[in-house]
């Protein structure tokens, strides 16, 4: 029998391909996953790929008590908020779904942190009490940074050298299955596992130098090592 997750999206309701994905890695891993999207109209793109709930408005003092009821009634696994309205939402109800996921920093997480070494943290959110942990950390000096969930990166990505402008496209290149569709091989079989691995050394590569080579297995990357960078010195 197939597990079955349920992501509840607050303010994605044009996240389309996201969703998509999303189902897309659930079948990788043998899991049904099913998306709900928590809007103020029902009728947006992402009903395409899941099922949406009316909800309120993100400034409406009953919307928290709302999403804990929204989220305990589908029965939620994992909560995802993409606006930074729906993260200071999900930071406050983090506490009253402790089975459901959220990638809010909470309290438990920030202790962890607290006596771990590291320089910063970036989350989308956090929880007033993770925050003030946080805050004690390096006598004030610890990085605490919130993205923005609205985030679009400009389609151009440019860099000036010496008064030169160099100018490339972003690179938002979807990886998934279908790129290991063309096996040129002899043996034209690979496992699950297999797939899922070379999927992740692909997003890993996709994020480091070009040139390099990645070796994973079992699902963790083993290593990452940079090849010749110098277009001359590698011909």
């Amino acid at each position: 029998m197939k597990q079955r997750i349920t992501i509840l999206m607050l303010g994605g309701g044009r996240r389309v391909s996201m969703a998509e994905l999303l189902k897309e890695s659930g079948k990788r891993l043998g899991a049904e996953v099913q998306v709900v999207g928590y809007e103020l109209i029902t009728k947006v793109p992402l009903a395409s790929a899941g099922k949406v709930v009316q909800g309120l408005a993100w400034d409406d003092p009953r919307v928290e008590d709302d999403v804990v009821r929204v989220a305990q009634e589908q029965e939620a696994d994992i909560l995802i908020p993409y606006s930074n309205a729906a993260v200071e939402v999900a930071a406050k109800v983090k506490s009253r779904l402790p089975d459901t996921f959220s990638p809010v920093c909470d309290a438990d997480t920030a202790r962890f942190l607290a006596a771990e070494v590291s320089d910063g943290v970036i989350a989308p959110g956090y929880t007033d009490e993770a925050l003030e942990i946080l805050k004690a950390k390096r006598k004030g000096g610890y990085n605490v940074v919130q993205i923005d969930p609205d985030y679009e990166p400009d389609p151009a990505e440019r860099r000036n050298i010496y008064g030169i402008t160099f100018e490339q496209g972003y690179n938002n290149l979807e990886i998934n299955e279908e790129m290991l569709a063309n096996i040129v091989t002899e043996n034209k079989e690979l496992s699950q596992q297999a797939k899922n691995d070379m999927l992740l050394s692909l997003i890993t590569l996709k994020y480091t130098q070009s040139n390099s080579v990645c070796y994973v297995k079992d699902g963790q990357t083993i290593g990452v090592g940079a090849g010749q960078q110098s277009r001359i010195h590698c011909t």
